[in-house]
């Protein structure tokens, strides 16, 4: 099998910011080698293996219990695929306490073939993410609904409803501007508050749930395809059918098994 050839990350990095109020960022996960290389191939802009592979890839309720080795696994898994594409990792939960484990955790990553990594969580993680900077490491912010304290908070809620949270959202994402991330995640955000968000910010925001007006949109690619029926976020418009195509696919394939055809 040919192997892409890798472009250097900061030919990417560059990209992405020059896309900041001009031209829409896109975004998808991905956990393996085929998926990363169709969305490579197929023009996305930011391909990010995600904790979320806890519950599409493992089938756990949350992204609670992914690991760091999990996470390395799947990265290198993806990092052959992409050649156009940055190739993103979430720093999984409790993985970056402190600023120490934040470097050694986001180095792992790296090392398994990631170009930038992600981490979430606003003003109260700023030093974790200098001291990842510090390492000529790539760091994408994420503020808003944190999947990765849905059980502290006690399921999803959309964020920013009220003043109060409103503006600690706000200063998180200045926060994180100030520090230097490439972008900012805005998930679950009230609509209106992400829009002005991505008005003061320098970072492009990418958005999940949080409206159209920020610089760019992620989804989880199985919601995307449609091939995670057992649940599917409201906020996400399936573009296929995969997990229906697949049931026939194989109904059809276990029938003709049963019942082979006679010359």
């Amino acid at each position: 099998m040919t192997q892409p050839t890798r472009t250097f990350r900061n030919d990417k990095l560059r990209s992405l910011a020059a896309k900041k109020g001009i031209e829409p960022v896109s975004a998808l996960t991905a956990y393996d080698y085929a998926v990363a290389r169709i969305l490579d191939e197929a023009g996305v802009d930011i391909i990010l293996v995600g904790d979320s592979l806890g519950m599409m890839v493992f089938g756990h309720k949350d992204t609670t219990q992914v690991t760091v080795n999990m996470m390395t696994h799947h990265v290198k898994a993806c990092r052959d695929a992409t050649t156009r594409s940055l190739l993103v990792a979430d720093l999984p939960y409790q993985s970056y306490q402190d600023e120490k484990q934040s470097l050694e955790t986001a180095r792992e990553l790296v090392k398994a073939g990631a170009e930038a990594v992600k981490l979430e969580g606003g003003k109260a993680v700023a030093p974790q993410i200098k001291t990842i900077l510090s390492a000529n490491i790539p760091v994408f912010g994420h503020i808003g609904m944190l999947p990765q304290q849905v059980k502290q908070e006690g399921g999803y809620k959309k964020k920013g409803k009220t003043d109060i949270e409103a503006e600690a959202l706000v200063e998180d994402a200045r926060q994180l501007d100030k520090a230097g991330v490439s972008a900012i995640i805005l998930e679950n955000i009230v609509s209106s508050l992400a829009k002005e968000i991505t008005r003061i910010t320098n970072a492009p925001t990418i958005g999940i749930g949080s409206g159209k007006d920020c610089d760019g949109q992620i989804l989880v690619i199985n919601d995307l395809l449609g091939s995670y029926p057992w649940f599917r976020p409201p906020f996400a418009e399936p573009k296929a059918d995969v997990a229906s195509e697949t049931t026939k696919a194989v109904k059809q394939f276990v029938a003709e098994l049963s019942n082979p055809t006679r010359s």
